[in-house]
């Protein structure tokens, strides 16, 4: 594709070009005569386009294979001048039509998909299509959002309906108003009142009822609870009428994976099964709409029924990746599975906006055990909760479709029994074992409702790991130039991620692929995960044997090394996951550190090409986080100096006014020899200890310099010190307050100190749940075994 765009050096470049001198004609939608200035514009195009040597950007329909990589003189492969052409052929087009045809189209991914487009949308319907398209965008999924609401909405409807009158499919031409009872019966599953209509005329079940061009039947499927009244319907119509498509180029069976309406796709693709292989204007099928919303009861139907060897196979070409890519970015990881076994070439292959399918794995890090951030306890509960995907193939499998009672109706049709094959496929048998395990987890979760969301997160991480496994075996049966262009994309788009799992199954299949870098700033896997703050991903790098010594020096085209990445500030999502700008600077600290002692000496002092040292970047970069910092420590410290200073007053007050006075003549306490008053006196003692130590804990950090190095042990440690010492001294403040109040009312009984005792301790629970977890945040950043190192005993050579 566009090679002879690649192989001369002499051609002009397509970014200088100026499209006006070539087009002269702006296509609308509106225009009388669209189809002729559209045809105008085409050739005015095309010669723009065949002049620059890029004709294959928007003619070709093939799979784009991976070619050997081809240099050009500023060292660009091919691959990055393939999209950059891509780019540049999609704003000419979009620069040169009009507003109308340019909101349906703007958001399509690749040039060639634009072109595809506007030839369907311009050529499509005669006439009526002019009319309507911009309103069709408007109203796409009007169905969806008046259903129920129809009395509240029928004067704003009918409206729009008389606004712009279509043609119906037999060619006579009536007003939509005429059609609006008919309308309003196929939302309701009113077969009694849209009979009447048949009754009159039979070629009423196939016009046209509102301004998307949407017949009868597109109306009834879209419902979802008018199948009854499909399947009437069906009855009346013939065969032709079911390819009938809307405004957007969709028949009814698109309609129905769009909505999840696998009843009415059974009995569709029973009348005419050569639905399943019409595209819409976006050249989708319905198995990929059924994809692209998540419908997976209908998704698994439609695949069964599809066969290989057809014209718009879902399984070859171009239509089979955007398949593949569709149901893992839908996050069925078995069905792609699948997939991915009986149709491998699928997954060895590119969409025509360079996507494949281990890319598009590899930018969902929500589906890896590293995108989830779980408190200790779910932490805890996610490790223990067995997982078999055998046993969830299993239980997929058992329960096809599960709507009201659709399944014994699905069940009886003949395409039903047909499509349990590949079903089967996703499926086994369960063990007696599994059996009983299943039925345990199962009382377990009706018990703690979380657990089920936990369990089925492991479940989609352990899938999504399995599938990306798959994927990369299939990809090592290809020669090595045309594997490298998909999994050179997909590390780099893993760790932009950071999704560990993923660079790390790379690299092990792959090993090469460790000197891959990204074309836009020339920052391999592990300054990526620098900059980002990734630490799962960098520390792979301890992962390796002595080769991570070859990464000592790594720079990116701008000379930044890992201290430089380091020194600048990091993105705001995972500055956020630190509590407190203290301990976000401290972060930011420790990740400098790092980087400083893992280079080599002499990049230290390195400078990049803004003749900046790594320290002069840090500073630079950190002067406002330093700043919030300094004000967070002191905010902090003022708060717990006055309440350290409060408890110290009323501790040494205590030891002077012991309960039940003293002795007159010899000075001793009454209760000296009761144990409650022992406890008194140590409570008291330990109190105003810990609250002055405390006290001064804080006044040293409100006298603090601030430096830039004390945020990473010093300040952290005093308040870690100041905390725990205040969070001791209320403790035993409360003991001493309870150890009084026995010894005055210990003849009165449990009924008094019972009370006593529990209201003791909701002061030391308040200051738990609002400040114990910012101690434990403290500690465990300052003394805990720290964010990097080797984290998995799996060696990466």
């Amino acid at each position: 594709m566009g090679s002879s765009y690649l192989n001369n050096p002499c051609m002009l470049m397509p970014s200088t070009v100026n499209v006006s001198n070539f087009v002269s004609v702006k296509p609308c939608l509106q225009d009388e005569d669209r189809i002729t200035n559209f045809n105008i514009w085409k050739e005015q195009m095309l010669c723009l386009i065949d002049s620059q040597g890029l004709r294959g950007i928007i003619d070709d329909r093939e799979i784009i294979q991976p070619a050997e990589k081809v240099l050009s003189a500023d060292g660009d492969d091919e691959e990055k001048q393939l999209r950059r052409g891509d780019r540049v052929v999609k704003g000419w087009i979009l620069g040169s039509i009009g507003n109308d045809a340019l909101r349906c189209v703007w958001e399509l991914g690749s040039a060639r998909e634009v072109w595809l487009e506007l030839e369907k949308i311009f050529n499509q319907n005669g006439n009526a299509i002019g009319a309507s398209s911009e309103e069709n965008l408007r109203l796409e999924h009007q169905y969806e959002k008046s259903s129920g609401n129809v009395n509240e909405e029928d004067g704003n409807i009918e409206a729009q309906l008389k606004s712009s009158p279509p043609a119906s499919q037999d060619g006579a031409s009536k007003d939509l108003s005429w059609y609006l009872p008919l309308y309003r019966a196929a939302q309701r599953s009113d077969w009694k009142s849209a009979n009447k209509f048949f009754d009159e005329n039979i070629e009423e079940a196939k016009a046209i009822v509102n301004a998307n061009l949407e017949t009868v039947l597109h109306v009834a499927v879209v419902t979802g609870k008018a199948n009854d009244f499909v399947k009437k319907l069906l009855e009346l119509l013939p065969d032709d009428t079911l390819t009938l498509k809307n405004g957007d180029g969709e028949t009814a069976l698109h309609s129905a994976a769009m909505v999840g309406n696998t009843e009415a796709a059974v009995m569709l693709v029973n009348r005419n099964s050569n639905l399943l292989y019409i595209t819409n204007n976006r050249y989708r099928l319905p198995v990929q709409l059924a994809a692209i919303y998540g419908h997976k009861d209908t998704l698994v139907y439609l695949i069964s029924m599809s066969k290989q060897n057809m014209e718009h196979s879902p399984f070859e070409g171009q239509l089979g990746v955007r398949l593949l890519t569709s149901v893992i970015a839908s996050e069925m990881f078995d069905v792609a599975m699948e997939l991915v076994e009986k149709y491998p070439d699928l997954a060895r292959s590119r969409r025509a906006d360079g996507l494949s399918a281990l890319t598009t794995i590899a930018e969902m890090n929500s589906v890896f055990p590293s995108g989830e951030n779980f408190s200790w306890w779910k932490n805890f509960i996610y490790s223990r909760i067995p997982v078999n995907l055998s046993t969830l193939k299993a239980c997929k499998a058992s329960s096809v479709v599960v709507a009201g009672d659709v399944e014994s109706i699905i069940c009886d049709e003949p395409s039903y029994k047909k499509s349990r094959s590949f079903q089967m496929i996703l499926g086994g048998k369960f063990l007696v074992s599994q059996k009983l395990e299943a039925m345990l987890w199962k009382v377990v979760e009706h018990l703690v409702p979380r657990i089920k969301g936990l369990r089925d997160k492991k479940l989609m991480h352990k899938q999504a790991l399995e599938l990306l496994k798959n994927l990369c075996q299939t990809l090592e049966s290809l020669p090595e130039s045309e594997a490298s262009i998909i999994y050179r994309h997909s590390i780099i788009s893993a760790a932009k991620s950071g999704i560990h799992e993923v660079v790390e199954m790379i690299i092990d299949m792959f090993p090469a692929a460790l000197n891959t870098v990204d074309h836009e700033n020339g920052r391999n896997v592990f300054l990526i995960a620098a900059r980002n703050r990734f630490e799962n991903v960098f520390n792979l790098i301890y992962q390796m044997s002595d080769r991570k010594h070859q990464f000592c020096g790594i720079a990116d085209y701008q000379m930044n090394n890992l201290m430089h990445l380091c020194a600048k500030l990091a993105p705001p999502d995972k500055l956020n996951i630190v509590p407190g700008a203290a301990l976000q600077m401290q972060r930011e600290l420790q990740w400098f550190k790092e980087m400083e002692n893992f280079v080599r000496p002499s990049r230290r002092i390195w400078s990049n090409n803004g003749d900046d040292s790594p320290r002069m970047l840090f500073t630079k970069e950190h002067q406002e986080l330093k700043a919030a910092g300094e004000r967070w420590m002191k905010d902090t410290s003022n708060s717990c100096t006055i309440a350290a200073a409060l408890i110290a007053t009323v501790m040494f007050a205590a030891a002077f006014t012991v309960p039940g006075g003293i002795v007159t003549e010899t000075g001793v306490p009454f209760f000296l020899d009761h144990l409650p008053f022992v406890l008194f006196a140590i409570s008291d003692a330990v109190s105003l200890f810990t609250s002055i130590t405390s006290l001064l804990m804080f006044l040293s950090i409100l006298t603090s310099r601030y430096a830039e190095e004390d945020f990473l042990y010093v300040l952290p440690k005093r308040l870690s010190i100041g905390l725990l010492t205040l969070f001791i001294s209320i403790t035993f403040m409360l003991a001493a307050f309870s150890a009084t109040l026995y010894l005055v009312f210990r003849g009165k009984g449990a009924w008094v100190l019972i009370p006593v005792a529990a209201l003791a301790c909701l002061p030391v629970a308040s200051f738990v749940l609002l400040q114990f977890p910012l101690l434990v945040d403290l500690i465990y950043s300052t003394y805990g075994p720290g964010i990097f190192g080797k984290k998995s005993d799996f060696l990466l050579y």
